[in-house]
């Protein structure tokens, strides 16, 4: 049976004909080399933070304190990283974040649509983001077999909310994520200091101009007046949501609703009682809010809350290592997010395919090494955190 660490022997294999990764392996050269061929507006996006990004260091530094220990004399020859979510059997525990400039990432504007297809090649599920290039059925047919799901910022009208869930549905997405902490934006000083703001720009909004219910609310089609349909998204942009407002989000969809951004063990308690399927542990990689914990040191907390209701996880994972560690921790699931983006910006759908790939070999080659054959029995080690 094939292993995901297998990849490792079709790069070497490669080499001995002369070919090397046309992207890189490791995070760091992927950043560096991503970050020189966005154009600026795109990458001080993609690449910052909150305030003086302590947060996002932090979220990525994190992992280093917690550590794994090597258990020897088990049979790691096979090895299986499939996981149950929603009744679906997914083949490895990863998915791609959901970001909103993801449709920028490519030369041709199509990101979207890139990362789709990176998901249908690599059978890892793409969260699409409502901030999108490409209207959401066209993200969601190209994931082919692929199973994807909707990440919903909630806009302040009711029925174009209903519109966008109902869209979804019909689209064949496996769940709505429902992002609460982005009903405004954090100070975000390297784009402030080059007035960079996408979507003032009239990016990434197609979900909106599509929409009939979001056009019946314009005087004029965004087609004939840009600007204005762009003015009438930043007035309904971003509900203020609070414990109230569950039994209605509930009430917009039957598909499992995955609340994103909980990191108390309280606030996980209160949103499965309220009827969320799943409570994804995130702090938005440090975009959002800056002077917090990171991510990864609040995952325990919200995973012992949340007993037998999935947890999903993102914030700071930058390999395959991360990824572990995050499953030991008791996570579902876990999300990549910036390092795919960097795979889009220099290769496309191959290059996001690839950074996909990498980090899952990474992953399998971590588990078979240290002796954990599947991640029950990863999860039954767990970690240990280290000074």
């Amino acid at each position: 049976m094939p292993h995901y660490g297998d990849y490792q022997n079709l790069l070497y294999g490669a080499a001995l004909s002369g070919v090397l990764p046309k992207v890189p392996v490791d995070f760091a050269t992927l950043e560096d080399r991503a970050c020189a061929a966005l154009p600026p507006s795109v990458r001080t996006y993609v690449q910052g933070g909150c305030g003086d990004e302590h947060t996002q260091r932090h979220n990525a530094d994190a992992f280093r304190h917690w550590g794994l220990t090597p258990r020897m004399m088990v049979d790691c020859r096979q090895r299986d990283l499939s996981i149950a979510l929603f009744g679906l059997r997914l083949p490895s525990p990863i998915f791609m974040a959901p970001i909103g400039v993801t449709g920028l990432c490519t030369q041709d504007g199509h990101g979207d649509l890139a990362a789709a297809r990176a998901s249908a090649a690599t059978g890892v599920p793409l969260m699409a983001s409502t901030l999108s290039n490409d209207p959401l059925e066209a993200v969601a047919a190209a994931c082919g077999d692929t199973p994807g799901f909707f990440q919903l910022y909630t806009p302040k009208d009711e029925a174009l909310t209903e519109s966008l869930v109902r869209r979804a549905e019909a689209a064949g997405y496996k769940g709505i994520v429902v992002t609460l902490d982005t009903w405004v934006t954090g100070w975000r000083p390297r784009d402030l200091n080059t007035g960079n703001f996408p979507q003032l720009r009239g990016h990434v909004l197609t979900n909106y101009f599509s929409d009939p219910v979001f056009r019946g609310l314009l005087d004029t089609p965004p087609e004939q007046d840009g600007a204005a349909a762009v003015g009438r998204w930043a007035s309904l942009f971003g509900r203020v949501l609070t414990w109230d407002d569950m039994p209605w989000l509930r009430s917009l969809t039957r598909l499992p609703l995955i609340l994103k951004g909980i990191c108390h063990g309280d606030d996980a308690r209160r949103a499965i009682d309220a009827g969320a399927d799943a409570v994804y542990c995130s702090n938005h990689g440090g975009r959002q809010a800056n002077g917090g914990i990171a991510a990864i040191d609040m995952l325990p907390g919200v995973v012992a809350a949340s007993g037998s209701t999935p947890v999903l996880f993102d914030s700071g994972v930058r390999s395959g290592t991360d990824v572990v560690k995050a499953l030991a921790m008791g996570a579902i699931a876990v999300g990549i997010g910036r390092p795919y983006s960097y795979g889009l910006a220099l290769d496309g759908e191959a290059g996001a395919a690839h950074v996909l790939r990498c980090i899952l070999a990474e992953a399998d080659l971590l588990m078979a090494v240290n002796g954990y054959p599947t991640i029950a029995a990863l999860r039954d080690a767990g970690v240990s955190r280290q000074r």
